[in-house]
């Protein structure tokens, strides 16, 4: 193991021993009884799927973070559509995928652990590994979450959205008991995927009553993404990859955001406050300083956690 592995994991224990979830502490040996192969289950299944599709990563990455984020870690992303409309099928949640994979580790884990692991660990330690296989930094993932019994589309709304300024994702952040440095680095994840245009349609169209584009997006990039986001006759599913090494875990991110080519307002948005610009130059530098920070604040986000049960099926509550 590199000096710097090292330094990430040593770190990620000492922040993990001072966390406790809303409701449940957390513990790293949680399943060391009742299920010790659980964590090389779930790889195995991420493993195999990023083989056979390269964008698995960004979608169990990106599904992590719109599950803590609403009700905290507790699964209620995966939980389909019934009497109500299910988080799954809310506006900024449709171009979520991949939750076959979610499915298939359960379905291996109830094989030889039936009924203790919950479906928010998976999720926990398949964004881990989703990171791990793009060349990305590893932890420790905090384990004993429950899954939650509501979904709701409505909810939705409370997703940090790509349009947003420092302020709201400030606020967004806050409430969740994460800090500026935590924003920072968790929006690193946004080295992983695609997008599609409606997420920067707001930059490169009607910007303000000055603007046509907005001016911080640079031209060349501008050009492009007009190119390949028109006003009218859009492809059905047009967009473009987060960064050129988009299935590739990197600090690319953070150097084009400095070069003015990232996506979304959110991302430059973290130029217009002295402590985010600051951390910014810090990340876009040291692919190390990054991996530590984002390795801390994924402990951090993944141990807010309120759910009730073990699913028996990620997809419906029982």
């Amino acid at each position: 193991m590199s000096s710097s592995s090292a330094l990430i994991l040593f770190s990620s224990l000492l922040i993990f021993s001072l966390i406790y979830s809303q409701g449940n502490a957390l513990s790293s040996n949680y399943y060391e009884n009742t299920c010790p192969q659980v964590e090389d289950i779930v790889t195995q299944v991420v493993t195999e799927a990023t083989k056979k599709d390269k964008t698995v990563p960004a979608a169990l990455l990106r599904m992590h973070f719109h599950d803590c984020f609403i009700r905290g870690c507790d699964a209620s992303v995966l939980l389909n559509s019934k009497k109500n409309t299910a988080e799954k099928d809310g506006p900024p949640n449709v171009s979520l995928h991949a939750f076959y994979v979610i499915d298939s580790a359960k379905k291996a884990i109830e094989a030889r652990c039936p009924g203790i692991v919950s479906c928010a660990d998976i999720l926990a330690f398949a964004a881990r590994d989703s990171v791990v296989v793009s060349g990305g930094p590893s932890w420790d993932v905090p384990k004993g979450r429950k899954d939650g019994r509501t979904s709701k589309a409505s909810e939705t709304i409370q997703l940090p959205a790509p349009t947003f300024n420092i302020n709201q994702l400030q606020q967004s952040f806050s409430q969740r008991g994460l800090s500026l440095e935590d924003l920072v680095a968790l929006s690193g994840g946004h080295t992983l995927g695609f997008s599609h245009c409606s997420s920067f349609n707001n930059r490169i169209h009607n910007f303000n009553n000055t603007h046509d584009v907005d001016p911080t997006l640079h031209p060349t990039l501008a050009a492009t993404l007009k190119g390949i986001c028109p006003l009218k006759n859009r492809a059905k599913n047009a967009g473009s990859p987060m960064d050129p090494s988009s299935t590739t875990f990197d600090n690319t991110y953070y150097k084009l955001i400095l070069q003015n080519k990232s996506l979304f307002s959110s991302d430059q948005a973290l130029l217009s406050n002295h402590k985010t610009k600051s951390l910014v130059y810090d990340f876009a530098s040291s692919k190390d300083a990054f991996f530590k920070a984002f390795a801390n604040s994924m402990i951090k986000m993944s141990s807010i956690n309120g759910g009730q049960e073990v699913r028996k099926d990620c997809r419906v509550a029982n």
